[in-house]
């Protein structure tokens, strides 16, 4: 039996039941699970695009076996799966939670998490408002998260200053991008939208980018029906479609040679190239499109406060930190293009204007009089 995913009044369900499904990473759990499942995560401070991620699945139920929000910093993904009307169990505890498989029934009522009808454990239940207030808390807090921050920085600077001062080794590409613009897709936050904007004003037809799919953001790309001319990450979260398109592809390895997107694709027998590089796919893919001499990139679905940086909760944003700073003079957000681009005037709506200029000249010629008698004489004169 399931229950509704919302009561009347709007809020969660206090009971909700349905499949089980479960991953210990919630990127590759979100793909797979199907409407009306329990999502069973492993997440500790769930992130905006996960729970978005989530919600878009249609599912009837998060069951975490952390802390969705521990209030080291304001994120917000745990706000948007409860406003949702989603019922969240949290902090269930890995082992109670790692003891469910797949496809198993599983309810959850009040705090309490069932497994085929038997009592399986006991979480924290969090509703809106707690976690509203745990929000505001964790307001006060995040200054000791930004010193972290910029510690993590320093020492970075202080441990690789190469690695922002020289040119990585990037292997010769047959994608031609000196002097083009570049469009880098990370399937991130607001990434639908910021596509959807620059499909609506023309920015993709008419300056025509190379278009650059960061791991999951080439099927970004693909469902708003464009083929990526790069793929460029550890290929963990990229359809194998994608990766028959006929795009560059290039897998980033780590520093030593270990490359397991590597292994994928030489199972599919696919060609590829590979770059050894520090940081985060993101930050190759930029540094890539700098140092390959383009005029322009545009980034969409990436992060663009400080707080989408700690809601990656990477010690390894620093790394992005330091990219952006080296690429800025050229690099510009998805949302300001869509705010300040001005479609140009293209052949077609040219074409369309002459022709409807010449329709009104003839209307014109056939109803006006004047006009009529010099068309009829040069029609004798020249009979």
């Amino acid at each position: 039996m399931r229950f509704g995913r919302r009561n009347v009044d709007g809020k969660p369900p206090n009971r909700s039941s349905g499949h089980g499904r479960g991953n210990r990473r919630t990127k590759d759990l979100v793909p797979a699970l199907l409407a009306g499942e329990i999502a069973m995560v492993y997440h500790q401070d769930i992130d905006r695009v996960a729970a978005e991620g989530l919600v878009s699945s249609g599912i009837v139920g998060v069951v975490n076996a952390n802390s969705s929000m521990t209030g080291r910093y304001p994120n917000l993904g745990a706000l948007i799966i409860v406003t949702a009307g989603i019922p969240l169990l949290d902090e269930v505890g890995v082992e109670t939670l790692s003891a469910i498989k797949d496809g198993a029934e599983v309810s959850i009522d009040g705090d309490s998490l069932y497994v085929d009808g038997e009592l399986h454990g006991r979480g924290v239940r969090l509703d809106r408002e707690a976690l509203e207030a745990r929000y505001e808390q964790a307001k006060e807090t995040v200054n000791d998260q930004l010193a972290g921050f910029a510690a993590n920085t320093l020492e970075y600077i202080a441990s690789e200053p190469h690695l922002i001062t020289e040119r990585p080794d990037f292997p010769e590409l047959d994608t031609d991008m000196f002097q083009r613009q570049a469009l880098v897709v990370v399937r991130g936050i607001d990434y639908r939208e910021d596509l959807e904007a620059l499909r609506r004003i023309g920015y993709i037809s008419d300056l025509r980018p190379i278009l650059v799919g960061v791991d999951g953001g080439a099927d970004a790309l693909i469902e708003n029906g464009y083929t990526p001319d790069i793929i460029l990450g550890d290929f963990d979260s990229v359809s194998k479609g994608a990766l028959s398109l006929g795009a560059e592809l290039i897998v980033q390895g780590y520093p030593g040679g270990d490359a397991p997107g590597a292994q994928r694709l030489d199972r599919l027998e696919v060609d590829y190239k590979t770059i050894e590089a520090h940081g985060t796919s993101e930050d190759l893919a930029l540094s890539l499109a700098f140092e390959n001499g383009v005029e322009l990139i545009v980034l969409v679905g990436s992060h663009t406060s400080m707080v989408d940086f700690l809601d990656k909760g990477r010690e390894g944003m620093a790394s992005t930190f330091l990219t952006r700073m080296k690429v800025a003079p050229i690099l510009v957000d998805a949302k300001g293009v869509s705010r300040l681009y001005r479609t140009t005037v293209r052949k077609r709506d040219l074409t369309l204007l002459v022709l409807s200029a010449l329709f009104t000249i003839v209307v014109i010629a056939l109803v006006t009089e004047p006009i009529r008698l010099v068309l009829r004489t040069l029609w004798l004169n020249a009979t």
